[in-house]
């Protein structure tokens, strides 16, 4: 018995848990000793496990016959299909999703290189992390593989946007970090958005995109260190919580108001693993900053749309099970909002599906149906193949 059963859902968010050679086969030798320098990726926390380990861990005889069983309470990289995409094709079934989103974990710490300096480090790895995410997916046409596109440089934005998409992307990730020497709404970066609107692809947000979250003087206040999501003290903690749309809600207000989005009306964003609580008086004030700055702002006058209008036709967010996915609903648009279940990672809890149906109990059918398939579908256009649909 999977999962899901006599729905079509699609999984706006799962991961690939990298094992340490995730990346050996992909990277180009002239870079190969200066990526294992960076060491950007590799580790999962504190913890350190071999690919041997993995190997015997998810080949022995008694977690084979357990894998449906388990399929949602085994996590990261206990869970069946966290690193191997074979498996993972096999834990879909178990899952009963229609299509998954699939993200790297440990590799989307490449947003840390791209505020360096050496941009052919950066590009490089960005080449790397897309081969291995493609090469995961092709084991299954329900994965569809998200891939990496730093804005550091806007020439090597539009070349890896180009060969990302060439080698199979369904889904462009971009940091919502402002770059350092740019705005992510320049126009050197034009390119990058009419190869994905010209591909049908969208551009993607993830959580660990915006960098640091915290300022770490916040968290000296003379008592304890307050423990993370994981119980230790580095990854994420209430107050990381509260920042992780910060950057989203910035970056993509700037391509709003700088009229990226009116230039390329047919692009779609996502905003993945962030949250969707703050949508609503996102919104709100978008409209507000445009009603209050248009008569000094030519940008602002030029605008085809409202902020909040720009949102409702190219935005979808996924929210967290814990919040009120019927509040966000109500108070934004029925056309934004998308099931996630963040496979095989923790933070997803065990049961996503039921506290999402419980939120949306009493929302109309119409509004179910798009939340569960599609605004999804409308999220990734011909990145989803019409038969998924």
């Amino acid at each position: 018995m999977a999962y899901v059963e006599g729905r079509t859902i699609h999984d706006a968010d799962s991961h690939v848990v990298e094992a340490p050679d995730f990346l050996d086969e992909h990277v180009e030798a002239v870079w190969r000793d200066k990526i294992r320098d960076a060491k950007f990726y590799g580790r999962y926390g504190s913890l350190i496990i071999t690919t041997e380990d993995l190997r015997a861990r998810h080949d022995d005889p008694k977690y084979r016959t357990e894998r449906a069983a388990k399929i949602m309470t085994r996590k990261n990289y206990n869970a069946l299909g966290s690193w191997r995409g074979a498996d993972r094709a096999e834990a879909l079934d178990y899952l009963g999703f229609a299509s998954q989103l699939v993200f790297p974990t440990l590799s989307l710490k490449i947003g840390e290189l791209e505020h360096g300096d050496d941009a052919g480090l950066v590009y490089a790895a960005a080449r790397a992390v897309n081969r291995a995410m493609v090469e995961f997916c092709a084991a299954d046409r329900r994965l569809l593989a998200a891939c990496y596109v730093p804005l550091m440089d806007l020439d090597g934005a539009a070349r890896t946007a180009r060969d990302a998409i060439a080698l199979g992307a369904k889904g462009l990730v971009i940091p919502s970090r402002c770059p350092k020497t740019h705005s992510p709404s320049h126009i050197g970066l034009d390119p990058v958005w009419a190869q994905a609107q010209e591909a049908g692809l969208p551009i993607l947000f993830h959580v660990g995109g915006g960098g640091p979250l915290t300022a770490p003087q916040f968290l000296l206040n003379g008592l304890p260190p307050v423990p993370d999501w994981h119980g230790g003290d580095g990854d994420l903690r209430s107050l990381d919580y509260v920042a992780i749309p910060y950057p989203p809600m910035q970056c993509l207000a700037t391509l709003i108001f700088d009229r990226v989005l009116d230039r390329f009306p047919r692009l779609k964003f996502g905003v993945i693993e962030q949250g969707a609580a703050w949508l609503p008086g996102w919104m709100r004030m978008m409209d507000t900053a445009h009603q209050s700055f248009y008569k000094n702002e030519e940008r602002l006058q030029k605008m085809s749309l409202r902020p909040s209008e720009f949102v409702i036709r190219q935005v979808r967010v996924t929210p967290y099970p814990a919040e009120d996915t019927g509040w966000i609903v109500a108070n934004s648009d029925e056309r934004i909002c998308m099931f996630s279940s963040d496979y095989p990672h923790i933070e997803g809890g065990r049961n996503p599906l039921k506290r999402f149906d419980a939120s949306l109990a009493n929302a109309a059918d119409s509004v179910r149906q798009r939340f569960y398939c599609g605004n999804f579908a409308d999220l990734m256009g011909a990145g989803l193949p019409a038969e998924l649909r």
